[in-house]
């Protein structure tokens, strides 16, 4: 999982994605901001574009945004895009779908983001919005706050049946559990432990059964970030780097360090460690995890991970 807005462009995002493709990995996938939170502003390729170049160059790996918001996204025309680009890549589209949260961006270009119940509400309308003209075969009408549709289709009809399936991302039981129990394919948590994740995981059969819908109408999927060494030195060097912006970590050994990461649900460490760490994820039911990149000049470090932890998972 790529964090585009911290200095991707084209160079680097066809390096990173020839490299994902050929090293074994499920999929590849991008946050959809223009900017951060806070300056310095860096590169930010636009989102949508550099999926479509994924559906065109590459062949077997599934990809999608995590998550574009509909606070500045139409989700009419994200539906009609999702649909294109699903076709193009021969079905390996995921269509992740958010509210929206990043006030500086909002304002920057002029978006109106909206208070917290808002954006809830505009979020929960848009998901019926993308849900009704991904599923219906017939023309659809819709006449809510935000979106109106009047006998709207979407020509061709998607290859898949029911089109791209819809990621809803978050942890929260009250609303977002609830809207991916309604209209997702895809549940993504965010930096869960094990045990929240299991927790939540739970929580989801619950409202899927209150839907009509079963548990395996839903993968259970996460994001969360990831520290990765080869070995034992390249461990003792992260660290060391780690303990210059992280003074809490600064009196620990390198293990008690990686140990303290954990405890904040990162994926940390040598192989053995990461290894152990996703064995306690698929205990809990998490089906595919999504762990942020940050390396973005250096793909060919994404190897030893592959060779090391990917394969021994996929052998």
């Amino acid at each position: 999982m790529i964090e585009g807005q911290n200095g991707l462009n084209w160079a680097r995002w066809q390096k990173i994605a020839d490299a994902v493709e050929n090293l074994g990995f499920a999929g590849l996938f991008r946050s959809d901001h223009f900017t951060n939170p806070e300056p310095p502003d860096l590169d930010s390729l636009e989102a949508w574009v550099s999926l479509t170049y994924l559906a065109d160059q590459t062949q077997r790996i599934h990809f999608g945004p995590l998550v574009s918001p509909v606070s500045f996204r139409d989700p009419i025309m994200m539906a009609r895009q999702a649909i294109a680009i699903d076709d193009l890549s021969g079905g390996r589209f995921i269509l992740g779908v958010g509210a929206g949260w990043q006030e500086r961006e909002h304002r920057m270009f002029g978006y109106d983001l909206g208070d917290v119940p808002t954006r809830t509400r505009r979020f929960e309308e848009a998901l019926q919005v993308i849900h009704l003209l991904l599923t219906s075969d017939s023309p659809v009408s819709f006449d809510g706050y935000f979106y109106k549709l009047r006998e709207a289709i979407l020509l061709p009809r998607p290859s898949r049946v029911g089109g791209p399936p819809i990621l809803v991302g978050g942890n929260g039981k009250k609303k977002t559990l609830p809207l991916a129990a309604k209209y997702a394919r895809v549940w993504n948590g965010v930096w869960l432990s094990p045990e929240d994740f299991k927790d939540r995981s739970e929580t989801l059969d619950e409202l899927l059964a209150r839907e009509g819908r079963s548990p395996q109408d839903v993968q259970r999927t996460m994001m969360t970030n990831l520290l990765f060494a080869a070995d034992d030195k390249e461990l003792d060097q992260k660290i060391a780097d780690l303990k210059r912006t992280r003074s809490e970590l600064s009196n620990l050994s390198t293990l008690e360090a990686v140990r303290q990461i954990q405890k904040q649900n990162w994926i940390a460490g040598t192989p053995d460690l990461v290894l152990e760490q996703l064995q306690a994820y698929e205990e809990a039911g998490l089906q595919e995890i999504m762990l942020q990149w940050w390396d973005f000049d250096h793909p060919e470090r994404l190897q030893p991970f592959a060779e090391t932890v990917l394969q021994p998972i996929t052998r």
